[in-house]
C-alpha cells in the first residue's frame, strides 16, 4: 500500500481494519503514516515524504520523490505481493500502478481520481494502471465504467467514524471551551506547503474577527510536525495569545466548534460531516494556480459544494483570500447563529442529508472488492 499524506494515512488504516479481520495473517507495507502503523503495517517510507501539493511544489522535491517510487517499485517487484493498492495520492500512485500491473502485479486504487473536478486528461492513464477502483463517492462507479474502468463504490469511510449527531457539549469540555462560548476553528492545511500559503492570512482574519467580536475563541489543530511553525506563523500575526493550539485532535476540534476557516481539501469534508457552517479558502504558488484554475471543470472548489452541486458554504479562492474578506465571511455566520439560525439548519440539513448519501460499510465493501479481484 501507498498513501501519500494524513488523510491517505487515516482512509488506509480504517481499510485495514477490514483486512485484518478477513485475513488475520495479512501482512503489509509500503508508505503510510501513524493510523496505518497502529494496524501492522511496515512503513518503509513516511507517508509525509509525499504530502506535496501544486505544481512548483513539487518540482521542487520532485527528485526524491521519484527516487522514492523508483526505489519502492524495484522492491514490489522482487517481492510480487498479491496485490497493490494506491492510496489516493494519483500523481505518485498511477505511474508505480501502471508499472506494476504491466508485470502482472493486481492493482486497485483506492479513491478515484477527481476527474469529474479536475484533469479529465487522465482517464485513459487509469484505465491503462488500475484493475480496480474503490470509490468514495456514489457518481464515481458509472463514470469510471463509462470509460472502460472497473470500480465499486464503498462509501467515505469517514462517514462511518463522524457520528451523525455530534456531541458538541463534549467536545467543549475535553478542549476546556464553556457551552456558552462562539468558538471558530482554523484549519490551516495538513501539509507545509499549506500552511506557509494559508495559515498566516488565517491568523490576520482571527485578529480582524477578534476586532468585532472580543469574546469568541479561536481554536487551531495542528499537525504535530507542523505545530510548531504554526505557532511562529501565530506569533508573526500578533494572535498567539488569542489562539488555542492543539496538537492533533481535528475531529474534537470540529466536534465543538460554531463554525471554522479552512484549506480546501478532505478537510472540508469532515467538517460537512459534523455539520458546521464554514468559510473555505485556499492560496498557492501563483504558477500552480494558473495551471490548476486552466484544469478545472465545475464551479465550485470544496468537497462539501462539490457533492452538494450548490455554493452551500462560500469559498475564497487564491486573490479573494484575503484576511478581511475572510474575516467578513466567517462573521457572516458567527452572526447567523443568533440572527438567522434558519441559515444555520438550512446547512446542517444538507450535511446531514450528505453524511447519510456516504455511510456504508466501507471496510467490509472494500474487503468484498478486492477478494473478487484476488479470486479473479
Amino acid at each position: 500500500m501507498v498513501a501519500g499524506e494524513t488523510s491517505g494515512d487515516l482512509l488506509a488504516g480504517l481499510l485495514l481494519d477490514g483486512f485484518k479481520a478477513r485475513w488475520p495473517a495479512l501482512a503489509s507495507a509500503g508508505i503510510g503514516g501513524p493510523h496505518m502503523a497502529k494496524r501492522g503495517f511496515d512503513a518503509w517510507w513516511p507517508s509525509d515524504k509525499l504530502a506535496v501539493r501544486g505544481y512548483v511544489e513539487v518540482l521542487r522535491h520532485y527528485r526524491e520523490i521519484v527516487g522514492i517510487r523508483d526505489q519502492l517499485k524495484v522492491r514490489l517487484l522482487e517481492q510480487r505481493p498479491d496485490i497493490f493498492i494506491g492510496v489516493d495520492a494519483p500523481d505518485f500512485n498511477l505511474d508505480l500502478e501502471a508499472a506494476l500491473k504491466a508485470q502482472g502485479i493486481r492493482t486497485v486504487h483506492f479513491v478515484s481520481p477527481s476527474v469529474w473536478a479536475w484533469r479529465a486528461d487522465r482517464v485513459e492513464k487509469i484505465r491503462r494502471s488500475v484493475d480496480h477502483v474503490l470509490c468514495i463517492f456514489p457518481f464515481e462507479p458509472a463514470l469510471l465504467a463509462s470509460h472502460g474502468i472497473a470500480a465499486t463504490y464503498v462509501g467515505h469511510p469517514l462517514a462511518n467514524v463522524i457520528p451523525m449527531q455530534p456531541d458538541r457539549a463534549a467536545a467543549r469540555r475535553k478542549l476546556g471551551l464553556r457551552d456558552e462560548d462562539a468558538v471558530v476553528a482554523i484549519l490551516p492545511g495538513s501539509r507545509k506547503s499549506e500552511v506557509q500559503y494559508l495559515a498566516k492570512r488565517f491568523f490576520e482574519a482571527a485578529a480582524l474577527v477578534k476586532r468585532v467580536q472580543p469574546a469568541i475563541k479561536f481554536i487551531v489543530p495542528a499537525v504535530p510536525l507542523l505545530k510548531h511553525m504554526i505557532e511562529r506563523l501565530a506569533g508573526e500575526a500578533g494572535v498567539q495569545a488569542d489562539l488555542q493550539i492543539v496538537e492533533g485532535q481535528s475531529h474534537t476540534v470540529l466536534a465543538a466548534c460554531d463554525v471554522t476557516l479552512i484549506a480546501s481539501g478532505t478537510a472540508t469534508l469532515e467538517a460537512a460531516l459534523f455539520k458546521r457552517p464554514m468559510v473555505i479558502a485556499y492560496n498557492m504558488n501563483w504558477l500552480s494556480w494558473q495551471i490548476m484554475r486552466r484544469k478545472k471543470l465545475q464551479p465550485w472548489v470544496g468537497l462539501p459544494n462539490i457533492l452538494c452541486e450548490d455554493f452551500v458554504v462560500p469559498e475564497l479562492l487564491q486573490d479573494a483570500a484575503t484576511p478581511a474578506a475572510l474575516a467578513a465571511s466567517v462573521l457572516q455566520w458567527v452572526d447567523a447563529k443568533s440572527a438567522a439560525p434558519d441559515k444555520i439548519a438550512a446547512v446542517e440539513q444538507r450535511f446531514t442529508l450528505l453524511h447519510s448519501q456516504l455511510q456504508r460499510d466501507t471496510a467490509q465493501l472494500a474487503t468484498d472488492a478486492i477478494q473478487k479481484i484476488l479470486e479473479g
